[in-house]
């Protein structure tokens, strides 16, 4: 047989194809959330990045238990980080907020 009458072959059952994580691009998203949201007073921020943190501990356990299957692990790990910067910004929010209210109330009471 020549070159041009070579069947191609493809490839019948995909055994060895790694499989994604489940909710890896949720968590992803849900970190980029954490991080947009950081400014509607910080509750936003802090909700999205724990639940996306619940999440991705599952993920984790589960990758963990068989690394070798799954593929997406990338999007675990920057999902869980960019969610503890979310959380950190809207921490943040909460602690200036706080100290300008205790700085403003403060000058309040003095002028009275």
């Amino acid at each position: 047989m020549n070159e041009q009458e070579r069947p191609v072959l493809q490839p019948q059952n995909n055994v060895n194809q790694k499989q994604k994580l489940p909710n890896a691009g949720v968590i992803l998203g849900l970190g980029i959330a954490s991080i947009a949201t950081c400014c509607c007073y910080g509750v936003v921020s802090i909700i999205t990045g724990v639940v996306a943190l619940v999440l991705a501990k599952k993920e984790l356990e589960l990758y963990n238990a068989s690394p070798d299957l799954y593929s997406n692990y990338d999007h675990l790990k920057i999902g869980r980080i960019l969610s503890f910067i979310g959380i950190g910004f809207g921490v943040l929010y909460w602690v200036i907020y706080i100290i300008s209210m205790v700085f403003y109330g403060g000058m309040v009471l003095l002028n009275t």
